[in-house]
């Protein structure tokens, strides 16, 4: 388990976990995983434009050769770089070539910080691995922690062959999201809890979420404005007055970041 000081060593390198590293630093995230095992009611996949900054959109599906021939051009011009995370386009442990492509990256270039988006469905049984090949930051995906609330959220859960719906479906991926929480912190990772904000749906339950993932460990919580899209479209997004509020009544239950800018699978570059 990492002791106070090791996180902050961590947090003050990477830019999504530390607003000062966010103006310092720069990361890479490597579009390689394309398929998902959950269907997310407010997520779409479906299309690309190249100004638009949001989860799940990039411009192209990489193998992990040519992501790691990125990385390598990456740091050869850009000495800032200090993380490099894959983040999808889809979830990121139902992709073979994620894997591939974290051990190809940590091999060649073991300074880096590597980190990782999950929903947290298979996050427990990938962990071995996962830190074999240099992972020390995980953010995991939190939207409910009742599966009344999730079966609001989640249409489809997909784990072992099997397709899981409405309360079993979210019930076993908050099951499975507790478990590889609880045991990246024990195996010494960083972890963020990111967390949709769902005006009537969500809402009112995230200081229940607070609460649990804070006690399995989790370090930092990140709540994020929903983008109405999917079956979500007609619904609005919580204004900027709206989220300060709530970070200010989840801040004193677990650390809150206010600097995500709700990057793209492929974004590069400077946080903020």
């Amino acid at each position: 388990m990492l002791n106070s000081q090791e996180i902050l060593n961590l947090k003050r390198l990477h830019p999504c976990f530390n607003q000062e590293a966010a103006r310092r630093y720069v990361r890479l995230h490597l579009p390689v995983a394309p398929d998902c095992n959950i269907k997310c009611r407010y997520c779409t996949r479906l299309y690309d434009c190249a100004n638009e900054n949001r989860p799940g959109v990039t411009s192209q599906i990489l193998t992990p050769e040519k992501a790691l021939e990125l990385v390598g051009n990456e740091v050869a011009g850009e000495p800032r770089l200090k993380v490099v995370g894959i983040a999808g386009p889809g979830e990121p442990l139902a992709n073979r070539a994620t894997l591939q492509t974290l051990k190809l990256v940590h091999d060649r270039f073991p300074q880096l910080i590597k980190c990782l988006s999950t929903n947290g469905l298979l996050l427990s049984e990938n962990l071995k691995t996962l830190k074999e090949s240099g992972v020390r930051a995980v953010t995991v995906t939190v939207n409910n922690v009742s599966p009344r609330v999730g079966e609001k959220i989640y249409r489809q859960v997909a784990y072992q062959g099997k397709d899981y719906f409405g309360t079993a479906g979210a019930a076993l991926l908050w099951q499975k999201q507790k478990e590889g929480i609880e045991a990246a912190v024990t195996m010494g990772m960083l972890v963020k809890i990111n967390s949709v904000v769902i005006a009537g749906i969500n809402d009112a339950h995230l200081s229940e979420v607070a609460q649990a993932v804070r006690e399995v460990g989790a370090h930092v919580m990140n709540i994020i404005p929903l983008i109405p899209q999917g079956e979500f479209a007609r619904l609005k997004p919580p204004t900027q007055t709206q989220l300060f509020f709530l970070r200010e009544k989840l801040a004193p239950v677990i650390s809150q970041i206010t600097h995500c800018r709700r990057c793209r699978a492929d974004a590069r570059g400077m946080l903020c």
